[in-house]
């Protein structure tokens, strides 16, 4: 079977953020949570309200040319 991106998922924090997903992927959402419950054991299956943040994370953590610009970024205001 292959495997997840998403192993855990934290919970900290949350700040309220209102968006609207279009039916298929809300629908890929809740697949996905049923998936990850069965390859986790983890019951019951996350709402998409605690998964997509740790989807959003992930994605982001896994962007190479984002922590790039990040850290020249971080690193130019360091120089100013």
């Amino acid at each position: 079977m292959n495997k997840l991106k998403l192993t855990h998922v934290e919970t900290d924090k949350p700040v309220r953020v209102s968006l609207k997903l279009p039916a298929p992927l809300y629908r890929s959402v809740l697949q996905y949570a049923e998936l990850l419950s069965k390859s986790t054991g983890q019951q019951p299956p996350l709402e998409p309200a605690k998964l997509i943040p740790a989807m959003i994370e992930n994605f982001i953590a896994g962007d190479r040319g984002f922590a790039k610009l990040r850290r020249e970024a971080s690193g130019s205001d360091k120089l100013a």
